[in-house]
């Protein structure tokens, strides 16, 4: 792995650990997850391969980045404060995305120390034909995690909003007397 290989997955680890303490729910929180995506996607995704069963393992491992995505966003605490809504990932949220970016890099660094034959034979036994399709598939993997987790917050974000001027009626609205 080179050095932008560990500071790009050690960013994308620590993006959770930020929001682990409350925080407002702003453009940051989106921009700066999407960026590094991103960036991710346009240095390691040169194209994806059709090939072979290579599709099948994309879908394969997007689906997973959207299951951990999705339920991330779920196990992530949003409040409203005053004029401003919060966030916090709570600890399920913390172990998803740790385990989804994680094992991104694990899969990399088994592969660069003794990995690489078995990934081969798995390769040729399941008709996955090129190196560019595990990369394809472990970037789109991220990349839909992020996508899926922030998509699932900002819907759960704009639920709050809504809900909250509901509150806020019921609770100065006159009481009515119905005996009368």
């Amino acid at each position: 792995m080179t050095t932008t290989d560990w500071i790009t997955d050690i960013a994308l680890v620590l993006v959770v650990f930020r929001q682990l303490r409350e925080g407002r729910l702003d453009l940051k929180t989106f921009l700066i997850p999407l960026g590094i995506v991103a960036f991710v996607a346009h240095t390691y995704l040169d194209s994806i391969p059709t090939e072979g069963n290579d599709l099948v393992l994309i879908g394969a491992l997007m689906a997973v980045g959207a299951a951990l995505g999705i339920a991330g966003g779920v196990h992530t605490r949003i409040r409203v404060a005053g004029e401003h809504l919060l966030i916090k990932a709570g600890a399920v949220s913390a172990v998803l995305w740790v385990l989804g970016m994680g094992a991104r890099m694990g899969f990399q660094i088994w592969v660069e120390h003794g990995g690489a034959d078995d990934v081969a034979r798995f390769s040729i036994a399941h008709h996955i034909t090129t190196d560019q399709a595990w990369v394809a598939a472990f970037v789109l993997m991220a990349l839909t995690e992020v996508v899926t987790r922030l998509a699932t917050i900002f819907l759960r974000g704009r639920m709050v909003a809504h809900r909250q001027p509901l509150a806020v009626a019921a609770r100065t609205a006159p009481v009515l007397d119905r005996t009368a």
